[in-house]
């Protein structure tokens, strides 16, 4: 697309001037003869010559009414020779008053008249040198006329037939009928252009106002008309432009921008016209924003937010950080619903106090079991297979502890399965046996004596853990569940692979877990038989839930402390295992799972893929729990 600018004149004035030197030399050589004395009065009559054939032009607007082309035809001027003076002074005064062609006392038809009588008459050369000059001046005038052109250009005709008469050998007459032909030409052309631009018809691609309006510059790159057309066909498409912003359509919106950019040299417009667009663009896109984050407090509002996201990056810029951030947050709902991995929750009881403290692991994959070549592995840990979690789960940050245990036992008038037997299994010190002591249930710590609160639960079966997740959701609203064996192997090793829960370093890392170290000593003095060397944590027993650092997960307790109820039934291998992380369930069955070693485990059961078989109704010291929470 052509660039039209302003200072484009050159060629019209390498024409103007051509046609004004012309004017002015013409006939500069002539030689005066001075008339016969004592002549007789004679009426003179001017010549008469052909008149050029004018070009009427179409109409330009209403108030263009007048005719659009003149013929005009020489008035007879009476000279008496006897008179020649007064002959004189009436060409003076008509030179004067500016009387050139109207009628027969004007200048031109007395000046030729004149010649007939004296041809070689210095002072009516010169006259005759002026008037043509004159006339050229108002030709040129008329040509350069911004206003009713169509009426300017007519009169220019006017004056070029006047000069055809006074001078009709002169050199300069085609290149002025060349001129006035194309003035007539871009007034036309501009003419059709603006009615093209009234219509809407911008001509981008063809017949229209733009092409109406380039011709012209083609012809005269200066056309002040002209360039005025492609300015309002700029408009228009800046105003296309923002149409196409306010319905969202940003793309379209950049190529008319874009188009309207090359249509002449910059002048601020269009950058103006983009700045508004980009203010309608940043608008749209942070109401996106909003809006889809509102979605999201909905449980039903994620398609909504997810259309609200492919909607913004339609419309926004590359790498906008809001569409990023709201893609985000849909990714969390995703997997994590209203929250992100690693945030800790917890829910409000009906009956009063809170649920367990919840932490929220994250989405991914890892191998579960153990690998072929593992020291001590089995074939009920194997084979090694991957398994992946596309939704990340809350689950809960420590054991359950007597305290929470207690709350729902009260809550809900239960009697788990040692109350109701009578009896549990605890440590004997004396012997460093475990055996069957009447009297104790869910109260009592691994000694059968009162526990303290905050001591993770114990003595209470997988039935009574299954009861407990189902009072939880029954007070908070929420999904509460015992982990299945998969959750539970995936946040216990929490992105570490290896052949215990830290990797593959013999001995635990200091006071990292509660586990059977060389280094602890029971109440009544044993040491374990079987221990990690150079270990040692100072705790024989369960200690308080919470006691040690958290994984990288942010969990307690999953290296040691107590083993733990899942959801899974026992199943001798891994093959067919769930490859999604679910439960491996069958309705009815009695022998579960248990994961995770316990403060009496060897270093072969502690182990990050160590699994447990036990029947549904067992109570121990050694077995406890914790929930998992829907989000």
């Amino acid at each position: 697309m052509r660039v039209w600018h302003r200072t484009a004149t050159r060629h019209r004035g390498l024409l103007l001037g051509a046609l004004l030197g012309g004017v002015l030399c013409a006939g500069c050589d002539d030689r005066v003869e001075p008339a016969a004395a004592g002549a007789p009065k004679t009426t003179v009559h001017a010549p008469q010559r052909e008149a050029i054939a004018p070009v009427i032009a179409a109409p330009q607007t209403q108030l263009d009414n007048e005719p659009a082309a003149v013929v005009w035809v020489m008035p007879q001027a009476e000279v008496d020779p006897s008179q020649w003076a007064q002959a004189r002074r009436a060409l003076r005064q008509a030179l004067a008053q500016g009387r050139l062609y109207e009628d027969g006392q004007s200048a031109v038809p007395l000046l030729l008249a004149m010649q007939q009588l004296r041809p070689q008459d210095r002072q009516l050369l010169s006259q005759r040198t002026q008037l043509r000059k004159r006339l050229h001046d108002q030709f040129i005038a008329l040509l350069e006329q911004p206003e009713r052109q169509r009426v300017a250009l007519a009169q220019a005709g006017l004056r070029l037939q006047v000069l055809t008469r006074l001078e009709p050998d002169a050199a300069d007459l085609a290149q002025m009928q060349q001129a006035l032909e194309q003035a007539r030409q871009r007034v036309a052309l501009n003419r059709r252009g603006e009615a093209a631009l009234r219509r809407g018809q911008l001509g981008l691609d063809g017949a229209g106002a733009l092409a109406d309006f380039e011709q012209v510059l083609e012809i005269r790159a200066d056309d002040v008309r002209a360039l005025q057309g492609v300015a309002a066909v700029e408009s228009a498409l800046l105003r296309q432009a923002e149409e196409q912003a306010a319905v969202a359509d940003f793309a379209a919106a950049q190529r008319l921008l874009e188009r309207a950019a090359r249509l002449r040299d910059p002048v601020g417009t269009v950058a103006e016209a983009g700045q508004r667009i980009e203010a309608m663009r940043d608008v749209r896109v942070a109401g996106l924003l909003r809006a889809g984050l509102q979605d999201l407090q909905s449980a039903a509002g994620l398609r909504a937010a997810s259309q609200k996201l492919a909607f913004g990056q339609d419309i926004a810029l590359p790498d906008d950080p809001r569409m990023q951030q709201l893609a985000w947050r849909i990714e969390l709902a995703t997997r994590y619903g209203l929250f992100a991995p690693g945030q800790v929750l917890r829910d409000r009881l009906r009956d009063g106090g809170f649920a367990p403290q919840m932490v929220v692991v994250p989405h991914g994959h890892f191998l579960m079991g153990a690998a072929e070549d593992e020291a001590g592995a089995v074939e009920a840990e194997q084979p090694l297979h991957p398994v992946r979690f596309e939704r990340g789960f809350a689950l809960a940050a420590t054991e359950v502890t007597v305290a929470q245990f207690g709350q729902f036992v009260q809550s809900a008038g239960a009697r788990p399965r040692a109350t109701r037997r009578g009896h549990s299994v605890v440590y004997e010190p004396r012997t460093g046996n475990f055996l069957r002591r009447s009297g104790v249930d869910w109260r009592n710590d691994y000694l059968g004596m009162p526990a303290p609160g905050d001591a993770p639960v114990m003595h209470v079966s997988v039935r009574d853990a299954e009861a407990y997740a189902a009072w939880l959701s029954e007070q908070t609203g929420h999904y509460y569940r015992l982990p299945s064996e998969a959750e539970f192997e995936y946040a216990l090793r929490a992105g570490r692979q290896g052949r215990y829960p830290w990797g593959n370093a013999s001995t635990p890392p200091a006071l990292s877990g509660n586990f059977t170290g060389d280094g602890d000593v029971s109440p009544t003095g044993r040491r374990w038989a079987n221990a990690f060397a150079g270990y040692a944590d100072g705790w024989w027993g369960a200690a308080p839930a919470g006691s040690f650092a958290a994984n990288p997960f942010g969990l307690y307790d999953m290296e040691g402390n107590l083993s733990e109820w899942v959801a899974d039934c026992w199943h001798a291998s891994y093959r067919r295992a769930p490859a999604d992380g679910v439960a491996w369930y069958n309705p009815g069955c009695r022998r579960r799972v248990v994961r995770g070693a316990n403060w009496a485990n060897s270093p072969l059961q502690s182990r990050a893929a160590w699994r447990w078989l036990q029947e549904s109704d067992v109570t121990n010291a050694r077995i406890g729990f914790r929930v998992v929470r829907g989000l």
